[in-house]
C-alpha cells in the first residue's frame, strides 16, 4: 500500500468515525454522552448503556477498518499506536454493564466502574496534555510533528484536542447531590 493509498483509507476511518459519533451525539439518544451533571435527571442510567454501547460499536467498526488496512512500513508502528486500544475501553464497557443494573444516577455514581470509568478519562486526558506539552517544549506543532507522516499530521492534530475531554473527569456523571 502507498503512502496516499494509507492516508486515503486512514482519513476515511477517521471521518467515519466522527461523522458516526457527531450524528448520535447530537441525537436524543445520544446526549446523554455530553449531559451536564445537573441535567442527569432528564436521563437514565439505561440511557448511559446504551449511549456507552453505542460508542463501543463505533470503536469496534474503527478498530476492524484498521486492522484490514497493511499500512506502509515507515508508518506501521504509528498505526499500532493509533488505533490500539486504551484502558477507558474497558473501563467503558465495564460502565456500561454497570449501567444497565443500576437503579438511578446516585448508586450508579457510587460504583467501582464510575470510578474506574472517571479515572480512565482522567488518564487519557493527562496522556493527551502530556503528548501536546511535551511536543510544544520540542519546538513544534501539530503541522510539523517529525514522527507523523507530513499527510496525516491534521488528521492527528485533530485526534489530539484535548478540549473534548470534561474539565474535572472526577465529575462525570455525579448527580449534583452525590459527594
Amino acid at each position: 500500500m502507498s503512502m496516499a493509498e494509507y492516508v486515503e483509507e486512514f482519513n476515511k476511518i477517521t471521518d467515519s468515525a466522527s461523522l458516526q459519533y457527531q450524528e448520535f451525539s447530537s441525537s436524543p439518544q445520544g446526549g446523554v454522552l455530553l449531559v451536564t451533571n445537573d441535567q442527569l435527571e432528564q436521563f437514565t442510567p439505561q440511557d448511559l448503556q446504551a449511549g456507552l454501547e453505542r460508542l463501543g460499536r463505533i470503536e469496534r467498526d474503527v478498530l476492524e477498518a484498521a486492522a484490514a488496512i497493511d499500512p506502509p512500513e515507515e508508518v506501521a508502528e504509528f498505526h499500532a499506536l493509533y488505533f490500539a486500544l486504551s484502558p477507558y475501553t474497558a473501563a467503558r464497557e465495564a460502565l456500561a454493564a454497570r449501567a444497565g443494573m443500576a437503579a438511578d444516577w446516585e448508586e450508579l455514581s457510587a460504583t467501582p466502574e464510575m470510578a474506574a470509568y472517571r479515572a480512565a478519562v482522567a488518564s487519557d486526558k493527562e496522556a493527551c496534555i502530556n503528548l501536546i506539552a511535551t511536543t510544544n517544549r520540542e519546538g513544534t506543532e501539530f503541522g510539523d510533528m517529525p514522527w507523523v507522516p507530513s499527510e496525516l499530521t491534521e488528521a492527528v492534530g485533530a485526534a489530539l484536542d484535548c478540549n473534548g475531554y470534561p474539565e474535572n473527569p472526577e465529575d462525570i456523571f455525579r448527580p449534583p447531590s452525590s459527594p
